[in-house]
């Protein structure tokens, strides 16, 4: 398949990334099209994370030029932040449910929050997802009633809810067993067959041979990429 043909979801160009005044990552130059899988790879620390919240927004892009979704990140206004969210789901490695509530509330807040409105609208999203991530019979379970493979399905249905282009999976398997693990990237591989492009963030490098995809890693500030990306 030939990428360049396609527009891209995800440019940067000559990129710095700064967290709290100090450089994490130089010179970025990435390109991202639709359907990919993509293993963002690097050790503790190396700026995986800083990359992924530069995407969304939560860390500003000061140097070069990033558009993601068509956003531009070098001059985007508070009100544009939160639509470019909603046009991409996040997979945080903690989870990040609301605890006083169960499953299918957590989606249903989402959902409101982010300007659905009729009811059954939303509860045939949530049963929608729920169904994608085979989490629909422990819809009204509370999130501590749930281990923690079912609370990261649950975090995924969670980014699914919007219909994302784009999904941002920052350590999605760091609190999982091996076995729990695999069941998950299995399932964001599943969902970028169907057209998502899914970013995940990893240091596991095991996932490669099962779940093949492309392989960006995070050297020394760097992006280094092999020279066909895979």
């Amino acid at each position: 398949m030939n990428y360049m043909e396609k527009n891209a979801l995800i440019e940067y160009n000559n990129v710095n990334i700064l967290q709290q005044g100090l450089s994490v990552l130089d010179d970025v130059c990435l390109e991202i099209y639709k359907g990919e899988f993509i293993y963002l790879l690097g050790k503790v620390g190396s700026g995986k994370s800083s990359l992924l919240k530069s995407m969304y927004a939560e860390l500003p892009i000061v140097e070069g030029e990033a558009h993601v979704l068509g956003y531009n990140l070098r001059n985007i206004r508070r009100k544009e932040v939160a639509s470019l969210r909603r046009k991409l789901g996040i997979v945080f490695q903690d989870f990040q449910l609301l605890t006083d509530r169960n499953a299918h509330d957590n989606l249903a807040f989402v959902l409101r929050a982010t300007g659905w409105k009729h009811k059954a609208e939303i509860q045939r999203q949530i049963e929608e997802v729920l169904e994608k991530v085979g989490m629909s019979k422990k819809a009204y379970k509370m999130s501590h009633q749930l281990s923690g493979g079912e609370q990261q399905r649950i975090g995924i249905a969670r980014a699914l809810l919007n219909t994302p282009e784009l999904i941002l999976a920052d350590e999605p398997t760091g609190n999982l067993d091996p076995e729990t693990g695999r069941d998950l990237v299995d399932l964001l591989y599943r969902i970028s067959k169907e057209g998502t492009t899914v970013i995940m963030a990893t240091h596991n490098l095991n996932w490669i041979e099962q779940f093949p995809g492309r392989v960006i890693r995070i050297q020394d500030e760097q992006l280094v990429e092999n020279e066909n990306g895979y």
